[in-house]
């Protein structure tokens, strides 16, 4: 009875299910998981995207189903100053969690209910706080997921706060030091979480582990959504944990390259890409004028990626060399690139490193900053901060990744490397694995 049981579980999972993949944030939160929906789509199953109302178009011009869930997020579209709290290095991550996502997280659990109504398994980012509470309460079989290797914080691969930068320089002391250290940052930034255990406590349920550590993690599976160039498993990691690869997308349907950027790429040698990715972009200050005058300093063409905000366009007409575009997409500019200048949001620096491509990394907040010393210590990448991003600075910089051999040599090596693993299907394939396991009810998952 034990073999057939099984049997029926594993042609059910390939039958087809009802996939409710949540997640929150900015295009570098999204793509991965319309990749993730997209390869569940290909294998038969029907995945539903449960995020903010911002990218519903985004979701369903890819033929996936689209379930709205608070906050929607459309009003920071023309809000650069909130923007700017967002992405401060000091206080981004406190003002995101605390004053975005845990401000509306009784609407996300309310919405996210709905979502996952007739649904076999949910799978939920770190910050879908709401994910934990409703696979708890439901009994949903829960997959979680990770994108960078800061969620996964490992005394044994210390990663770089945004707030102490300079923490990179002591990694060397080793476990014993970082240790205690994380384990008194986990105590001071526990009150952010709070909401989650008063929700807990009106919802009938006990104290859960820590909602942004130990209790964002599935029993059952957490997808770890990076490539081992940027970080390999730890001892600390969760036992559960399955590291996949990167999950590739790009939205071609948006624009893809346009005429106008084929016919610019093909007329000279491959040029710089300057780009601050989905969000930093609305917060750019000099960067664009910056990047303009250092690459007519290099003498070198360029692309200048500048998003929807006004401020960003050029001042004056760009020379012949150079070309200013609101959107193209990575997986179609990078290869043709001959460095990319960045902010360090994973996707992008996922983008850059399948690309093959030196990079030149300045941290905006977040996991920016550990991403950007994880593909220095490649040997792929320099970095500056936003400060020290001058035009003689960056002038210099850029020189020394075009010309010295090693940088492009290590990038062409560590992008074989990417593009040899297969995030999309890993990651499907983990998900089915739990499909195919017996439903129980999840409740006392992340309990005390």
């Amino acid at each position: 009875m034990e073999l057939a049981s099984s049997v029926e579980d594993q042609a059910k999972a390939e039958s087809g299910r009802r996939i409710v993949l949540a997640t929150f944030g900015s295009l570098g939160d999204l793509h991965p998981f319309v990749a993730v929906a997209k390869g569940l789509q290909a294998r038969g199953h029907t995945p539903v995207i449960a995020t903010s109302e911002l990218h519903r178009e985004r979701i369903e011009r890819q033929g996936i189903e689209f379930a709205p869930v608070r906050p929607h997020l459309l009003e920071f579209e023309g809000d650069p100053e909130r923007f700017r709290e967002l992405m401060d290095p000091r206080k981004g991550s406190e003002n995101v969690i605390r004053h975005l996502f845990m401000a509306h997280l009784r609407d996300s659990y309310t919405d996210l209910q709905d979502a996952v109504r007739g649904a076999d398994l949910l799978l939920s980012h770190a910050v879908a706080f709401a994910g934990p509470l409703v696979a708890e309460v439901t009994g949903i079989r829960w997959v979680s997921a990770v994108l960078s290797p800061i969620s996964l914080i490992s005394k044994h691969d210390p990663s770089v706060p945004p707030q102490i930068p300079w923490l990179r320089h002591l990694r060397g002391l080793g476990p014993r030091f970082h240790g205690p250290l994380f384990a008194f940052a986990r105590r001071a930034v526990r009150p952010w979480s709070e909401p989650v255990q008063e929700l807990r406590r009106e919802l009938g349920l006990p104290p859960s582990r820590d909602p942004m550590f130990e209790g964002s993690h599935s029993p059952s599976c957490v997808l770890v959504l990076f490539s081992k160039v940027l970080g390999t498993p730890q001892p600390d990691w969760p036992p559960q944990a399955v590291q996949t690869g990167f999950p590739f997308f790009d939205d071609t349907y948006a624009t893809g390259m346009s005429p106008e950027l084929k016919q610019f790429l093909d007329a000279g040698p491959p040029p710089i890409i300057f780009t601050l990715g989905s969000s930093a972009v609305m917060d750019a200050g000099t960067f664009y004028e910056t990047s303009r005058a250092a690459a007519e300093q290099l003498g070198r063409r360029a692309v200048l990626l500048i998003g929807i905000d006004p401020r960003n366009q050029p001042r004056t007409p760009l020379p012949d060399s150079m070309l200013a575009l609101e959107y193209a997409p990575y997986s179609e500019l990078f290869p043709r690139a001959s460095a990319v200048v960045h902010q360090g949001g994973v996707g992008t620096t996922a983008q850059a490193l399948r690309a093959g491509r030196p990079m030149l990394v300045l941290p905006w907040g977040h996991d920016q900053f550990d991403n950007a010393y994880r593909v220095c210590r490649l040997g792929v990448a320099q970095t500056l901060t936003r400060e020290r991003y001058t035009v003689p600075n960056a002038a210099k910089t850029l020189r020394q990744l075009l010309d010295e051999e090693t940088y492009a040599t290590c990038a062409s090596a560590v992008g074989t490397l990417v593009r040899s693993e297969d995030g999309v299907a890993s990651a499907c394939e983990a998900i089915e694995r739990v499909l195919a396991g017996p439903c129980r009810r999840e409740q006392g998952h992340n309990r005390v």
